[in-house]
């Protein structure tokens, strides 16, 4: 069986966005979504943005390294404040994150392998940096999705960001101002279509199990772990639930318990 691409990965995934927002109305461009705040029109200008970035940094390292550096005093603001560029007609923003979208993955995909390119803290493989949009793309397009009332389709493309909040474990240690436990964990994951996906030693006492899709929501922070049926056992993994994340920076608030139904 041949090796997912994460490079056509990403772009389908992406696409989930272009259909959760075409043909909604004005006015639903301006509902508020589940991150306070937040607009779906702030959460496409966000992905758009986000996918600048990342095409530009493989694309034009030097323009990219520039950048970062004249917002490093304040990158959040920063970030918040280019919102501002992509928020436009709903045709408009539609056409800039189509546009957005096509250039990252094109980028990202022609960067000869073996190769990195600048991020924000370090320099990363393109297809690190692939996962990494993939999982930006799961968390709004959820945010979109639930404002909507609408189901996203949920495919095994999600694996990459599976693998994603595995090697990014220690980032909500980092939120919170914790150690990051020195014990490797264990895995066992449930694919959409079944499958197992399996990580970490096979004899670690802490143990993450349960379906990829609510694993996905946990780390992405989109649903309590009340909600989801992902189960810990050892005593770090039972903290992990409480603070994964496979992001960098704050938390955020994340969503209440029972905020929304309960995990299948």
């Amino acid at each position: 069986m041949a090796e997912p691409d994460v490079f056509s990965d990403l772009n389908a995934e992406s696409l989930q966005i272009d259909r959760l927002v075409t043909g909604i109305d004005d006015s639903g461009w301006e509902l508020p979504t589940p991150a306070p705040g937040w607009t779906v029109a702030d959460q496409v200008a966000h992905l758009s943005f986000i996918y600048h970035l990342a095409g530009m940094a493989a694309s034009d390292a030097d323009a990219f390294t520039a950048m970062v550096a004249a917002a490093k005093d304040d990158f959040t603001g920063a970030v918040n404040a280019a919102l501002a560029l992509y928020k436009a007609d709903p045709k408009t923003m539609l056409e800039k994150w189509d546009a957005e979208r096509t250039a990252a993955v094109k980028a990202l995909a022609a960067v000869p392998a073996g190769e990195v390119v600048p991020w924000l803290v370090n320099p990363l493989p393109p297809g690190i940096l692939a996962c990494a949009g993939i999982m930006e793309t799961f968390a709004h397009g959820q945010d979109i999705a639930d404002t909507l009332g609408v189901e996203v389709e949920r495919t095994d493309r999600i694996g990459h960001l599976v693998g994603f909040a595995v090697l990014t474990r220690d980032f909500g240690y980092q939120a919170q101002g914790l150690t990051p436990p020195a014990t490797e964990f264990r895995y066992e994951i449930t694919a959409p279509s079944g499958t197992l996906w399996e990580f970490g030693p096979a004899d670690s006492p802490e143990r993450i199990t349960g379906p990829a899709v609510d694993f996905c929501l946990l780390v992405t922070r989109r649903r309590h772990r009340d909600d989801l049926a992902v189960t810990a056992t050892g005593a770090e993994a039972g903290t992990y639930l409480d603070i994964a994340q496979a992001y960098r920076g704050p938390a955020g608030e994340g969503r209440a318990p029972g905020q929304f139904a309960v995990a299948r």
